[in-house]
């Protein structure tokens, strides 16, 4: 009893969780980073410390964030995405408080697996904002009333949108794309008004007519201090790229990467490392982070060999390690090497959605609506407890509160033991 005890405080220490509230305010977290500073349920199950659950009027693999006692989700109204929704619900028992709806009649390429309103929406605690794909970028406070929108121009790729805005120091930042137009954005928080737009030269709506294979972006920015300057880092095809927070300026990149960037940019500070690792057999590399001696950012300390597979959701870093979901696997990599230290394959288990963390433990849903929640051990797999809701998804659940937040297909669930 006592070595268990010990255990489970070591286990709950390795992780060093980020000094934040108790809000879920972006995709992944205050942080950026899958972390909860707070406490998260255990064990549930469709009846089983279930404190709410809604219907949605469309299945989405957006996700949801926690804004004091408000729950806001985008979801499309209809399967053709005429009407893309922000919704905004009574985190207490679910109740909707108010919905906003954008219409967009011109057709919008997208895959089935991707419905309209992917992106995840993104607060600052006082308003929040939503991107629609080609319906544009909006901005709304907490009571529902419409602050500004931005056009953001037509996504015409086959596989849809997925980027997230994040907001920064009053600045909304959003990698707009993938396909033809892609670029990178920053607008003022408070009025809508562009400080910067970046192209992204490597885009197109189907195959790359250089390389003849598919290329593109779905990754979400992340804010990051690297020699002692704030800067933007984004996974685009082939590279990072480290964007000055108020010119936009690529100040370096990261080389190497596969084409398809589905995975945010992962960081592990302690280490000056971060991580850009591709999907669909595409290459993933570590790069520094202007770490001493030499303070290079950008420079590649490894890159994969081997034919990974595909890689959509995100991983939490602890340590010298990242776990995040690999189709069809979970995965334990060493980030100083790249090398995979272990692979755990759970029968009938397949991923989209990004790993997330909280007290010491690490929760990976499956496509067919399961959360695995498992510690974070690099000498191998240990699972703590398996959680079936019965619904498909590939959204990434928010904590808050000791709450976690769960779209499915079909509902978005409250969980609170």
């Amino acid at each position: 009893m006592k070595f268990r005890a010990l255990y489970a405080v070591i286990l709950a220490a390795s992780i060093v969780l980020p000094a934040a509230g108790e809000d879920w305010p972006c995709f992944r977290g205050p942080n950026r980073d899958g972390r909860s500073a707070g406490t998260a349920p255990l064990q549930w199950s469709q009846e089983k410390n279930v404190k709410w659950s809604i219907k949605l009027p469309r299945p989405g693999n957006s996700s949801p964030i926690v804004i004091g006692d408000r729950v806001l989700l985008t979801c499309a109204e209809d399967p053709t995405g005429v009407n893309r929704s922000l919704y905004c619900f009574d985190r207490a028992n679910g109740k909707q408080q108010w919905v906003q709806t954008v219409k967009y009649d011109v057709k919008e390429p997208t895959h089935g697996t991707n419905p309209y309103c992917a992106a995840t929406p993104a607060s600052d605690g006082k308003v929040v904002v939503v991107w629609h794909g080609s319906a544009g970028l909006h901005c709304y406070d907490l009571a529902g009333k419409s602050v500004w929108s931005v056009e953001t121009g037509p996504r015409r790729q086959i596989w849809g949108y997925g980027s997230s805005p994040i907001i920064h120091h009053g600045v909304v930042y959003l990698n707009c794309g993938p396909g033809v137009g892609h670029h990178v954005l920053a607008v003022n928080l408070a009025d809508g008004k562009e400080l910067w737009k970046i192209e992204e030269p490597l885009a197109a709506d189907d195959k790359f007519p250089q390389s003849k294979g598919w290329i593109g972006s779905w990754s979400t920015p992340t804010v990051a201090r690297i020699n002692g300057q704030e800067q933007l880092l984004i996974f685009q095809p082939r590279q990072v790229n480290a964007h000055d927070l108020t010119t936009g300026k690529i100040l370096w990149s990261a080389q190497g990467a596969g084409d398809l960037a589905y995975t945010d940019v992962m960081i592990a500070p302690e280490a000056g490392i971060g991580l850009a690792l591709a999907g669909y057999g595409g290459a993933g590399i570590g790069f520094s982070l202007g770490a001493p001696p030499d303070g290079a950012a950008g420079k590649q300390l490894w890159r994969t060999t081997e034919k990974p597979p595909q890689r959509i959701g995100s991983g939490v870093i602890v340590g010298n390690h990242v776990y995040l979901p690999s189709e069809p696997s979970i995965q334990c990599i060493d980030i100083t090497t790249g090398k995979i230290v272990w692979s755990h394959r759970q029968p009938g288990a397949s991923y989209w959605s990004s790993i997330v963390s909280a007290e010491g433990r690490l929760y990976a849903t499956t496509q067919k609506g399961t959360t695995l929640v498992f510690a974070p051990d690099p000498t191998g797999f240990k699972l703590l407890a398996t959680n079936d809701l019965g619904e498909s998804t590939n959204a990434t659940p928010a904590i808050s509160n000791g709450q976690m937040f769960i779209r499915t297909a079909q509902k978005l669930w409250c969980i609170g033991e």
